[in-house]
């Protein structure tokens, strides 16, 4: 499963940089405006080329859907108890820290209310409470402005409906933790 999200992670990336040489080289032919239009195809190739050339596999492991992938590859682990030596070494983190963020993932970035119904953007992998988000994107498309990702320091400034689908993996954690609050709590 590790290997086709890194597959997937090259096709994205070969994807976006092809886009980028295609864009590159539409561009070059603006500006130059040449008499005999050259070979598009050879130009784009090329432009493709030297992107290509300065990848690294260090790329792909940053890719923002591998680390989703295994963020919740590792969360999944944790609660079915199979973590290994090198989880249960991470593990050892400072408590209270590891708590407090985990438990801030739980929290919309619109509302900072825990999630009910969790949403995940396909394209940033952020979550949102459902409602929250619908009705961001609906007051900014009235204003005929996109929606920006509310997460901090996210740089995606077009979020969709057709972006958001059920996180029910984090809707999952989330019912889990509240049980545990609860048992803590009559205990």
């Amino acid at each position: 499963m590790e290997n086709v999200m890194l597959e997937y992670a090259t096709m994205d990336r070969q994807l976006n940089h092809y886009m980028q040489a295609i864009e590159a080289t539409v561009n070059q032919i603006k500006q130059d405006t040449p008499e005999v239009v050259p070979d598009l195809k050879v130009l784009v190739k090329e432009k493709f080329t030297a992107l290509e050339s300065r990848n690294s596999d260090s790329d792909l492991q940053r890719h923002e859907k591998y680390k989703h992938f295994k963020e919740q590859l590792k969360d999944m682990r944790k609660q079915s108890g199979l973590q290994t030596d090198a989880d249960e070494a991470t593990e050892q983190i400072d408590e209270d820290i590891a708590v407090t963020q985990s438990q801030m993932k739980f929290f919309c970035p619109i509302t900072q209310v825990e999630m009910k119904r969790p949403v995940r953007n396909k394209v940033c992998g952020h979550a949102y409470e459902e409602e929250a988000i619908l009705k961001m994107i609906q007051r900014q498309e009235q204003k005929k402005k996109k929606a920006r990702c509310p997460e901090i320091g996210c740089d995606h400034f077009d979020v969709k409906r057709s972006d958001l689908v059920p996180d029910e993996a984090l809707k999952r954690r989330i019912d889990s933790q509240n049980k545990q609050s609860r048992t803590h709590l009559h205990s």
